[in-house]
């Protein structure tokens, strides 16, 4: 046995993978839920940055969309695995650079766009790695 078997707990393996399209459509219902709860919660937390100009109503509807996206989270766990569903929610971090370049004009470095290519690919390949 590996020594990333054992530090796994014998969980770890590469031969016999499943297919990418596979694993998405095992857990497909999930999946969709886990990317709506990470878009919920970003909108969310933007909804936050901007109720310090703003005012109370945007913190408000800020607590609600986050509020929601936490009902999907919890909704999505009964339709995959963990280990695929909730590296989903790292959508969000990408998500977030997106909103703020269109939304708050923010300036995004080559480095911020190579981190969102990373964690983009990052949950491809968690998503695609679900195993029976």
């Amino acid at each position: 046995m590996s020594l990333v078997n054992i530090v796994c707990g014998g969980h770890f393996h590469v031969k016999g993978e499943k297919p990418l399209r596979e694993s998405f459509e095992k857990n497909k219902k999930g999946i969709i839920l886990m990317i709506c709860a990470a878009v919920l919660a970003c909108v969310g937390q933007l909804f936050w940055k901007l109720s310090t100009s703003n005012g109370v109503l945007y913190m408000l509807i800020g607590f609600v969309l986050y509020g929601a996206g936490a009902l999907f989270m919890l909704t999505a766990y009964r339709f995959g695995s963990v280990s695929v569903l909730q590296p989903m929610m790292s959508t969000n971090y990408a998500l977030s650079a997106v909103l703020g370049i269109f939304v708050l004009q923010e300036k995004i470095s080559v480095m911020k766009v190579i981190g969102i290519i990373v964690i983009t690919t990052g949950v491809i390949l968690i998503g695609g790695g679900d195993e029976e």
